[in-house]
């Protein structure tokens, strides 16, 4: 394989115990000091152009040739989460509470083990690389603060890439979904505001119980009714609270919405009516509504051609012996990789992490040995786009 060509044993063994001692050691979203100096640290070391403190704790690595060519931009994730971890091998989390069990320790050894290779071989390129490490993207929207710095300016990004490692895939198998590949996320806190009453006498009040469960069952027809079957999208009440009393009819009830889509027209069709829906349910028994939208991620939406480039550059350098074009969405989990492509073009792969726990599971760990497809992948774009002429 290509990854046999550009990274040696060294090298690997390298960015496994690197990989480990990030595990052993997570932040949570914007608090990613450690991480980020460490990351600051080896970046300077191998001679890229570094700047620290961006999106607060996000850090970019940048390599300039010299010469004429295009800009490429490659992305980390560097936050955890605040789950207890329960593995007991060695490397498990230090820190009580908190762990990476979503694969960004991996994901920013990966692009740390690529750029290494990056450097000792830019005397063969031409353009601009940047490497970004990204905060925050566990809820945090960190990538649209990272563009809102200006990382993908001066030098302007011609085109983006990044990837995630997907448990319940053969590890080491490489694929790309064109066009939509990951969900949008769209999340509500609806307050319904009725009137209170006793249990006894419900004509005398205005029951936001009553009318909360009958919005929950009216979005469903957004759903089923208003967004094309050929495309995807769902919506999950995922929490109702009102009241405290088995003889009080309460006076308000908050519900919090949560709304996948997989595209523009979806999300409009869903999200884009959850206001229309709440005022009619509202206005047809006399209460009354407030609606914050508490958190949007874009849907990540890849370049169908630069889709198509990264299949084929991974095909002619063999990055993977399972390479695979995907015609169905592998899932409709959020990934704000999307507000990047929403301001450049490019493409956002997956890499198989094998048998195992599933992501923001106790039990998760990510798979060393996919590091040299995931650090091939990358350098074999550097190489491809960048290789002077």
């Amino acid at each position: 394989m290509f990854s046999e060509q550009v990274f040696s044993k060294q090298q690997l063994h390298e960015a496994t115990e690197l990989r480990h001692k990030l595990h052993q050691n997570p932040e949570l979203k914007f608090q990613e000091n450690d991480t980020a100096r460490l990351v600051a640290k080896r970046l300077s070391e191998l001679g890229y152009q570094v700047t620290e403190g961006i999106a607060t704790t996000g850090v970019m690595a940048e390599l300039d040739t010299g010469r004429e060519g295009p800009v490429l931009a490659f992305r980390a994730d560097m936050d955890a989460l605040p789950i207890n971890e329960t593995n007991a091998f060695a490397h498990r989390s230090q820190r009580e509470g908190l762990m990476h069990a979503c694969g960004h320790d991996g994901h920013t050894a990966t692009l740390l083990l690529a750029a290494e290779t990056m450097m000792a071989m830019q005397d063969e390129l031409c353009g601009h690389i940047k490497l970004l490490f990204q905060p925050g993207e566990e809820g945090g929207n960190g990538a649209d603060l990272m563009v809102k710095a200006g990382v993908l300016q001066n030098p302007q990004v011609d085109a983006v890439f990044g990837y995630h490692n997907r448990p319940g895939f053969p590890a080491g198998q490489l694929f790309v979904k064109p066009g939509p590949a990951m969900g949008g996320n769209d999340t509500y806190k609806v307050t319904i505001e009725g009137v209170s009453g006793h249990a006894a006498m419900p004509h005398l009040a205005v029951d936001p119980i009553y009318i909360g469960s009958s919005l929950v069952q009216q979005l469903q027809g957004l759903v089923g009714r208003h967004k094309s079957p050929l495309e995807a999208g769902v919506i999950t009440v995922a929490s109702f609270h009102a009241g405290d009393a088995a003889n009080v009819i309460p006076g308000h009830a908050e519900l919090l919405v949560n709304i996948r889509s997989d595209r523009p027209s979806s999300r409009e069709a869903l999200a884009g009516k959850l206001e229309q829906v709440t005022q009619g349910v509202c206005a047809a028994h006399g209460a009354y509504y407030h609606m914050e939208h508490l958190h949007q991620v874009p849907p990540l939406v890849n370049d169908q051609a630069w889709s198509e480039r990264v299949l084929s550059i991974a095909t002619k350098h063999t990055v993977s012996n399972d390479i695979q074009q995907l015609d169905y969405m592998p899932t409709m989990g959020a990934e704000d990789f999307a507000f990047y492509l929403q301001e450049v073009p490019g493409c956002f792969f997956f890499v198989g992490n094998g048998e195992g726990a599933y992501l923001h599971n106790e039990r998760y760990d990510f798979n060393d040995q996919i590091l040299p497809v995931a650090g091939g992948m990358f350098v074999a774009l550097a190489k491809e786009l960048l290789t002077k002429h």
